[in-house]
């Protein structure tokens, strides 16, 4: 049984997926020697053909090695962890956001909607634990009442359907533990199992004869004759993966860099791709607490306050299992350079001191909470384009249009709504990669 953070996942020894790749083999097997660069010099590597690589197995990456294999391309997936889906994308609220937030037209509203179709979809015929609860967004005071009329503005506009406003005493007719003035009903939204949902991503690629390498970093890369060549170790071969020697140059037709955390500090690693065109990172954590002392989830529906810079809100949801969770707060991190970044050298440790702060907060909505009922769970770090004062970032989905680089995408910046929209950013990416 894998854990995260105490987080169920299931046993994957009674999924008869296939074996990984075995990355010593690959390079025994390899017959051509090649001057390569690796760890600030050139050494001595083998070299093989493939021909499609997605670097990174979170959610997102998964999705789009699924699709990819799907149409036909042979995938190999490379992940640095030993397993798929062990940070961002196993470190969130599990929320199948219906499309609410985002800019008309910006990549999260386009993505979060066609994702959140495609996504009941797959949950429903491939028996991913789902259900479609409904949100409440709720302004606890007059002066928010203008912000949540501008979020049913937009959701409107970007097509997300059933959205309903409602008066103070309807809302808390549907949930009496509430407290509210006014709140936006979205029924569309909903909660996974998002763990389950990747086993399956996993099991249809490899199905799709798409092949994994776990354990495997890519340490750096460079443009040669219209391709990206990676240079790739087995991590279980050095304590620093940046310190590491390539063992195996890699030279794809297709390369996705889907490294989330580390996405822009890997394309930095990539000679002969410009750099201008890799933007800033910013980093937020995120804490989630767990609540205790209760005998019943104290609501049925997700419940959101109004966003706040960085995030949506302290907000409570309700696992499968009627586990129930308050957050994440946001903290700013500094992240000291892009080693850190590249080797998710973050502090997921959650402090029990930040609870006294969402107490506050959290009981604005819901003023029967408890004192002491907030128990640590866990944290998550979002991989933001911008920081703190500025305005939200939209997805970034860069490709040769953009750098120059044939069959060769970025994704930077892939936060909420990633999960969500993962089916529909490997959809677009699948047409983007093979028109």
């Amino acid at each position: 049984m894998l854990a995260c953070l105490g987080r169920k996942w299931m046993r994957l020894s009674t999924m008869n997926l296939k074996p990984t790749w075995n990355f010593v083999n690959a390079v025994d097997a390899s017959r051509t020697i090649v001057r390569g660069i690796s760890g600030g010099g050139a050494e001595t590597v083998a070299k093989e053909r493939v021909d499609t690589v997605v670097i990174g197995a979170g959610v997102v990456g998964l999705a789009v090695a699924r699709e990819l294999s799907r149409r036909g391309r042979e995938v190999l997936i490379l992940e640095a962890a030993s397993s798929f889906g062990t940070v961002t994308s196993s470190r969130n609220s599990e929320v199948v956001h219906a499309g609410i937030y985002y800019p008309p037209n910006s990549l999260k509203a386009k993505f979060c909607v066609r994702g959140r179709e495609l996504l009941y979809r797959y949950c429903s015929e491939y028996e991913i634990p789902h259900k479609k609860i409904g949100k409440l967004i709720v302004a606890t005071g007059s002066s928010e009442i203008p912000k949540l009329d501008l979020l049913m503005h937009l959701g409107t506009q970007n097509g997300v359907s059933g959205l309903r406003m409602l008066d103070g005493f309807e809302a808390m007719r549907m949930e009496p533990q509430l407290r509210c003035v006014k709140a936006l009903l979205s029924p569309e939204s909903g909660i996974l199992d998002s763990h389950s949902f990747m086993l399956s991503l996993v099991g249809e690629a490899e199905n799709n004869h798409a092949t994994f390498s776990y354990n495997t970093v890519v340490l750096n890369g460079h443009v040669e004759e219209k391709k990206m060549h990676l240079f790739v170790a087995d991590t279980r071969f050095s304590e620093s993966q940046c310190e590491a020697e390539a063992q195996l140059q890699l030279i794809p037709n297709l390369v996705v860099n889907s490294a989330g955390l580390g996405a822009q500090a890997l394309a930095k690693r990539f000679h002969g791709l410009d750099h201008r065109f890799v933007p800033s990172s910013h980093y937020a954590r995120g804490c989630y607490f767990t609540l205790s002392g209760t005998k019943a989830p104290p609501f049925n529906k997700l419940v959101y306050p109004i966003p706040e810079e960085g995030g949506l809100g302290v907000h409570v949801t309700v696992d499968l299992n009627g586990l129930v969770k308050f957050g994440p707060d946001v903290e700013w991190i500094e992240c000291a350079d892009d080693t850190s970044s590249f080797l998710n050298k973050f502090d997921y440790r959650v402090n029990p001191q930040r609870a006294e702060k969402l107490y506050p907060e959290i009981r604005k909505y819901y003023p029967d909470l408890k004192d002491g009922s907030l128990e640590p769970g866990y944290s998550g770090i979002r991989p933001k384009l911008s920081g703190p004062k500025q305005s939200p970032a939209d997805f970034v989905i860069q490709g040769e249009e953009t750098h120059g680089v044939p069959g060769f995408v970025n994704l930077f910046g892939i936060e909420s709504p990633g999960l969500t929209s993962s089916l529909a950013i490997a959809e677009h990416i699948a047409n983007k990669l093979l028109r």
